[in-house]
Protein backbone atom coordinates (compact mmCIF):
# COMPACT_ATOMS: atom_id res chain seq x y z
CA UNK A 1 0.00 0.00 0.00
CA UNK A 2 1.28 3.42 -0.92
CA UNK A 3 1.38 6.16 1.67
CA UNK A 4 -1.72 8.39 1.44
CA UNK A 5 -1.12 11.69 -0.29
CA UNK A 6 -0.80 14.82 1.81
CA UNK A 7 -0.76 18.53 0.91
CA UNK A 8 3.06 18.23 0.91
CA UNK A 9 3.07 15.48 -1.73
CA UNK A 10 4.85 16.42 -4.94
CA UNK A 11 2.38 17.16 -7.73
CA UNK A 12 4.22 14.98 -10.24
CA UNK A 13 4.14 12.05 -7.77
CA UNK A 14 0.44 12.55 -7.05
CA UNK A 15 -0.28 12.72 -10.78
CA UNK A 16 1.52 9.41 -11.44
CA UNK A 17 -0.30 7.69 -8.57
CA UNK A 18 -3.58 9.12 -9.87
CA UNK A 19 -2.90 7.78 -13.37
CA UNK A 20 -1.95 4.35 -11.96
CA UNK A 21 -5.13 4.21 -9.91
CA UNK A 22 -7.76 5.71 -12.20
CA UNK A 23 -6.46 5.36 -15.77
CA UNK A 24 -4.36 2.18 -15.97
CA UNK A 25 -6.61 -0.59 -17.24
CA UNK A 26 -9.44 1.85 -17.89
CA UNK A 27 -8.18 3.52 -21.08
CA UNK A 28 -6.43 2.27 -24.21
CA UNK A 29 -2.68 1.79 -23.94
CA UNK A 30 -1.99 4.57 -26.41
CA UNK A 31 -4.06 6.96 -24.26
CA UNK A 32 -2.39 5.74 -21.07
CA UNK A 33 1.03 6.41 -22.57
CA UNK A 34 0.00 10.05 -23.13
CA UNK A 35 -0.76 10.40 -19.43
CA UNK A 36 2.67 9.06 -18.52
CA UNK A 37 4.28 11.45 -21.02
CA UNK A 38 2.45 14.26 -19.21
CA UNK A 39 3.88 13.01 -15.92
CA UNK A 40 7.39 13.13 -17.38
CA UNK A 41 6.69 16.69 -18.50
CA UNK A 42 5.75 17.58 -14.92
CA UNK A 43 9.04 16.18 -13.66
CA UNK A 44 10.86 18.47 -16.07
CA UNK A 45 8.72 21.57 -15.57
CA UNK A 46 7.77 21.51 -11.87
CA UNK A 47 9.85 18.81 -10.14
CA UNK A 48 9.46 20.31 -6.65
CA UNK A 49 5.92 21.71 -6.82
CA UNK A 50 3.77 20.32 -4.00
CA UNK A 51 -0.02 20.10 -3.90
CA UNK A 52 -0.35 22.81 -1.27
CA UNK A 53 1.55 25.25 -3.50
CA UNK A 54 -0.69 24.82 -6.54
CA UNK A 55 -2.66 28.02 -6.97
CA UNK A 56 -3.91 29.92 -10.01
CA UNK A 57 -0.60 31.71 -10.44
CA UNK A 58 1.64 28.65 -10.23
CA UNK A 59 -0.73 26.66 -12.46
CA UNK A 60 -0.84 29.40 -15.12
CA UNK A 61 2.97 29.62 -15.00
CA UNK A 62 3.14 25.85 -15.59
CA UNK A 63 0.84 26.11 -18.61
CA UNK A 64 2.77 29.09 -19.99
CA UNK A 65 6.07 27.22 -19.71
CA UNK A 66 4.62 24.19 -21.49
CA UNK A 67 3.08 26.39 -24.20
CA UNK A 68 6.49 27.79 -25.17
CA UNK A 69 7.31 24.55 -26.98
CA UNK A 70 3.85 23.26 -27.89
CA UNK A 71 0.98 24.39 -30.08
CA UNK A 72 -2.24 25.60 -28.48
CA UNK A 73 -4.23 22.40 -29.07
CA UNK A 74 -1.48 20.30 -27.47
CA UNK A 75 -1.39 22.69 -24.51
CA UNK A 76 -5.17 22.34 -24.23
CA UNK A 77 -4.84 18.54 -24.06
CA UNK A 78 -2.12 18.91 -21.40
CA UNK A 79 -4.41 21.22 -19.40
CA UNK A 80 -7.34 18.80 -19.58
CA UNK A 81 -5.27 15.94 -18.17
CA UNK A 82 -3.90 18.06 -15.33
CA UNK A 83 -7.30 19.56 -14.53
CA UNK A 84 -8.93 16.13 -14.13
CA UNK A 85 -6.24 15.13 -11.65
CA UNK A 86 -6.29 18.41 -9.75
CA UNK A 87 -10.07 18.35 -9.36
CA UNK A 88 -9.73 15.01 -7.56
CA UNK A 89 -7.06 16.56 -5.33
CA UNK A 90 -9.45 19.41 -4.56
CA UNK A 91 -12.18 16.88 -3.72
CA UNK A 92 -9.77 15.14 -1.33
CA UNK A 93 -8.96 18.41 0.39
CA UNK A 94 -5.31 18.31 -0.74
CA UNK A 95 -5.67 21.49 -2.83
CA UNK A 96 -7.66 24.35 -1.33
CA UNK A 97 -9.59 25.51 -4.39
CA UNK A 98 -9.69 24.95 -8.15
CA UNK A 99 -6.49 26.56 -9.48
CA UNK A 100 -7.42 25.74 -13.08
CA UNK A 101 -10.40 28.12 -13.11
CA UNK A 102 -10.17 30.61 -15.97
CA UNK A 103 -6.79 29.28 -17.03
CA UNK A 104 -5.53 30.92 -20.23
CA UNK A 105 -4.42 28.43 -22.88
CA UNK A 106 -1.54 29.65 -25.01
CA UNK A 107 0.77 27.98 -27.48
CA UNK A 108 3.39 28.57 -30.11
CA UNK A 109 2.37 29.37 -33.67
CA UNK A 110 1.18 26.25 -35.48
CA UNK A 111 3.42 24.76 -38.10
CA UNK A 112 2.59 25.40 -41.72
CA UNK A 113 -0.32 23.19 -42.67
CA UNK A 114 0.64 20.37 -44.98
CA UNK A 115 -1.59 19.01 -47.71
CA UNK A 116 -3.98 16.56 -46.06
CA UNK A 117 -5.58 14.93 -49.05
CA UNK A 118 -5.20 14.33 -52.78
CA UNK A 119 -7.56 14.87 -55.66
CA UNK A 120 -9.07 11.91 -57.48
CA UNK A 121 -6.57 12.34 -60.33
CA UNK A 122 -3.62 12.47 -57.91
CA UNK A 123 -4.77 9.41 -55.98
CA UNK A 124 -5.26 7.53 -59.23
CA UNK A 125 -1.64 8.27 -60.15
CA UNK A 126 -0.43 6.93 -56.78
CA UNK A 127 -2.47 3.73 -57.04
CA UNK A 128 -1.14 3.10 -60.55
CA UNK A 129 2.40 3.38 -59.20
CA UNK A 130 1.97 0.74 -56.49
CA UNK A 131 3.94 -2.50 -56.67
CA UNK A 132 1.21 -5.06 -55.97
CA UNK A 133 2.96 -8.41 -56.13
CA UNK A 134 1.69 -11.80 -55.03
CA UNK A 135 2.90 -11.29 -51.43
CA UNK A 136 1.62 -8.72 -48.92
CA UNK A 137 3.76 -5.58 -48.72
CA UNK A 138 3.31 -1.95 -47.67
CA UNK A 139 1.98 -1.02 -51.12
CA UNK A 140 -0.92 -3.39 -50.50
CA UNK A 141 -1.54 -1.59 -47.18
CA UNK A 142 -1.57 1.75 -49.00
CA UNK A 143 -4.16 0.38 -51.43
CA UNK A 144 -6.33 -0.93 -48.60
CA UNK A 145 -6.36 2.40 -46.70
CA UNK A 146 -6.99 4.37 -49.90
CA UNK A 147 -9.99 2.20 -50.73
CA UNK A 148 -11.47 1.91 -47.22
CA UNK A 149 -10.38 4.97 -45.22
CA UNK A 150 -9.13 2.79 -42.35
CA UNK A 151 -6.89 4.18 -39.64
CA UNK A 152 -3.28 2.94 -39.84
CA UNK A 153 -3.62 0.78 -36.71
CA UNK A 154 -6.91 -0.67 -37.99
CA UNK A 155 -5.37 -1.63 -41.32
CA UNK A 156 -2.41 -3.30 -39.59
CA UNK A 157 -4.81 -5.47 -37.57
CA UNK A 158 -6.71 -6.78 -40.61
CA UNK A 159 -6.57 -10.56 -40.95
CA UNK A 160 -7.81 -12.75 -43.83
CA UNK A 161 -10.73 -13.80 -41.62
CA UNK A 162 -11.95 -10.18 -41.48
CA UNK A 163 -12.83 -10.24 -45.18
CA UNK A 164 -16.24 -11.45 -46.34
CA UNK A 165 -15.57 -11.77 -50.03
CA UNK A 166 -19.08 -13.03 -50.78
CA UNK A 167 -20.71 -9.88 -49.45
CA UNK A 168 -17.76 -7.59 -50.34
CA UNK A 169 -17.22 -6.37 -46.79
CA UNK A 170 -14.38 -5.94 -44.31
CA UNK A 171 -15.04 -6.31 -40.58
CA UNK A 172 -13.16 -3.82 -38.37
CA UNK A 173 -13.15 -5.02 -34.76
CA UNK A 174 -9.61 -4.39 -33.48
CA UNK A 175 -6.40 -2.43 -33.98
CA UNK A 176 -2.70 -3.29 -33.85
CA UNK A 177 -0.55 -1.67 -31.16
CA UNK A 178 2.39 -0.85 -33.43
CA UNK A 179 3.82 1.61 -30.88
CA UNK A 180 4.70 -1.28 -28.58
CA UNK A 181 7.97 -3.15 -29.36
CA UNK A 182 6.19 -6.50 -29.17
CA UNK A 183 2.99 -5.36 -30.90
CA UNK A 184 -0.39 -6.97 -30.30
CA UNK A 185 -4.09 -6.71 -31.03
CA UNK A 186 -5.99 -4.13 -28.99
CA UNK A 187 -9.51 -2.65 -28.95
CA UNK A 188 -10.69 -0.09 -31.48
CA UNK A 189 -10.53 3.62 -30.71
CA UNK A 190 -14.20 3.72 -29.65
CA UNK A 191 -17.43 1.74 -30.04
CA UNK A 192 -18.23 3.43 -33.34
CA UNK A 193 -14.89 2.28 -34.71
CA UNK A 194 -16.21 -1.28 -34.71
CA UNK A 195 -17.88 -1.42 -38.09
CA UNK A 196 -18.31 -3.30 -41.35
CA UNK A 197 -16.87 -1.48 -44.35
CA UNK A 198 -18.18 -2.17 -47.84
CA UNK A 199 -15.44 -2.65 -50.46
CA UNK A 200 -15.66 -2.44 -54.23
CA UNK A 201 -15.59 -5.57 -56.38
CA UNK A 202 -12.13 -4.87 -57.80
CA UNK A 203 -10.55 -4.53 -54.34
CA UNK A 204 -12.48 -7.64 -53.27
CA UNK A 205 -10.98 -9.69 -56.09
CA UNK A 206 -7.46 -8.36 -55.47
CA UNK A 207 -7.45 -9.20 -51.75
CA UNK A 208 -9.18 -12.54 -52.28
CA UNK A 209 -6.13 -13.57 -54.33
CA UNK A 210 -3.63 -11.96 -51.97
CA UNK A 211 -4.78 -13.66 -48.75
CA UNK A 212 -5.35 -17.09 -50.26
CA UNK A 213 -3.40 -19.59 -48.14
CA UNK A 214 -2.45 -17.08 -45.42
CA UNK A 215 -3.20 -17.91 -41.74
CA UNK A 216 -6.75 -16.72 -41.11
CA UNK A 217 -6.19 -15.12 -37.72
CA UNK A 218 -2.78 -13.50 -38.32
CA UNK A 219 -2.34 -9.85 -39.40
CA UNK A 220 -1.76 -9.67 -43.12
CA UNK A 221 0.83 -6.89 -42.99
CA UNK A 222 2.65 -7.37 -39.68
CA UNK A 223 5.90 -9.31 -39.84
CA UNK A 224 8.00 -7.96 -36.98
CA UNK A 225 8.21 -4.42 -35.61
CA UNK A 226 6.17 -1.84 -37.51
CA UNK A 227 7.05 1.84 -37.76
CA UNK A 228 4.63 4.45 -39.04
CA UNK A 229 7.58 6.34 -40.52
CA UNK A 230 8.46 3.38 -42.77
CA UNK A 231 5.10 3.44 -44.53
CA UNK A 232 5.02 7.23 -44.63
CA UNK A 233 8.45 7.21 -46.27
CA UNK A 234 7.30 4.76 -48.93
CA UNK A 235 4.16 6.80 -49.62
CA UNK A 236 6.26 9.96 -49.88
CA UNK A 237 8.43 8.32 -52.55
CA UNK A 238 5.33 7.40 -54.53
CA UNK A 239 4.03 10.97 -54.23
CA UNK A 240 7.29 12.49 -55.43
CA UNK A 241 7.60 10.02 -58.29
CA UNK A 242 4.07 10.86 -59.43
CA UNK A 243 4.65 14.60 -58.91
CA UNK A 244 1.72 15.02 -56.53
CA UNK A 245 1.61 16.70 -53.07
CA UNK A 246 3.26 14.62 -50.36
CA UNK A 247 0.75 13.29 -47.84
CA UNK A 248 1.02 10.96 -44.86
CA UNK A 249 -0.58 7.54 -44.55
CA UNK A 250 -3.29 9.24 -42.45
CA UNK A 251 -3.72 11.61 -45.38
CA UNK A 252 -4.98 8.65 -47.40
CA UNK A 253 -7.83 8.36 -44.91
CA UNK A 254 -8.58 12.07 -45.40
CA UNK A 255 -8.38 11.58 -49.17
CA UNK A 256 -10.85 8.69 -49.01
CA UNK A 257 -13.36 10.72 -47.01
CA UNK A 258 -12.90 13.87 -49.11
CA UNK A 259 -13.50 12.08 -52.41
CA UNK A 260 -16.66 10.45 -51.03
CA UNK A 261 -18.00 13.84 -49.91
CA UNK A 262 -17.24 15.39 -53.30
CA UNK A 263 -19.01 12.41 -54.90
CA UNK A 264 -22.18 13.34 -53.01
CA UNK A 265 -22.05 10.72 -50.24
CA UNK A 266 -23.84 11.99 -47.12
CA UNK A 267 -21.89 13.14 -44.06
CA UNK A 268 -23.69 10.49 -41.99
CA UNK A 269 -22.52 7.69 -44.29
CA UNK A 270 -18.95 8.98 -44.38
CA UNK A 271 -18.92 9.25 -40.57
CA UNK A 272 -20.04 5.63 -40.21
CA UNK A 273 -17.51 4.44 -42.79
CA UNK A 274 -14.66 6.21 -40.99
CA UNK A 275 -15.78 4.98 -37.58
CA UNK A 276 -16.32 8.45 -36.14
CA UNK A 277 -18.22 8.50 -32.85
CA UNK A 278 -20.50 11.26 -34.16
CA UNK A 279 -21.06 13.39 -37.24
CA UNK A 280 -19.67 16.47 -35.48
CA UNK A 281 -16.16 15.01 -35.77
CA UNK A 282 -16.65 14.50 -39.51
CA UNK A 283 -18.10 17.98 -39.98
CA UNK A 284 -15.22 19.64 -38.09
CA UNK A 285 -12.55 17.64 -39.94
CA UNK A 286 -13.96 18.29 -43.40
CA UNK A 287 -15.53 21.70 -42.82
CA UNK A 288 -13.78 23.28 -45.81
CA UNK A 289 -15.12 20.61 -48.14
CA UNK A 290 -18.62 20.82 -46.71
CA UNK A 291 -18.61 24.59 -47.18
CA UNK A 292 -17.48 24.18 -50.79
CA UNK A 293 -20.27 21.67 -51.40
CA UNK A 294 -22.78 24.02 -49.79
CA UNK A 295 -21.71 26.76 -52.20
CA UNK A 296 -22.31 24.36 -55.08
CA UNK A 297 -25.71 23.46 -53.62
CA UNK A 298 -26.59 27.15 -53.34
CA UNK A 299 -25.85 27.57 -57.05
CA UNK A 300 -28.13 24.60 -57.82
CA UNK A 301 -30.89 26.06 -55.62
CA UNK A 302 -30.69 29.45 -57.34
CA UNK A 303 -30.74 27.88 -60.81
CA UNK A 304 -33.74 25.76 -59.84
CA UNK A 305 -35.66 28.68 -58.29
CA UNK A 306 -34.98 30.95 -61.26
CA UNK A 307 -36.52 28.31 -63.50
CA UNK A 308 -39.82 28.41 -61.62
CA UNK A 309 -40.87 31.76 -63.17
Amino acid sequence: MKEPATPNTLFQVYFKDWVDLYKAGGVREVTLSKYYITQQQLIGLVPTLTLNHIDRKSYQSLLNEYALTHERQTTMDFHHQLKACIMDAVAEGLVNRDPTRKAVIKGKSPAEKKTKFLSQFELHAILNDLDLGSEPNWDWLILLIAKTGLRFAEALAVTPKDFDFTHQTLNISKTWNYKSPIGKFQPTKNKSSKRVVQIDWQTTMQFAQLVKGLPEDNPIFVHGRVFNSTVNGLLERHCRKCNVPVISIHGLRHTHASLLLFAGVSIASVARRLGHSNMTTTQQTYLHIIQELENQDNDKVMRYLSGLN
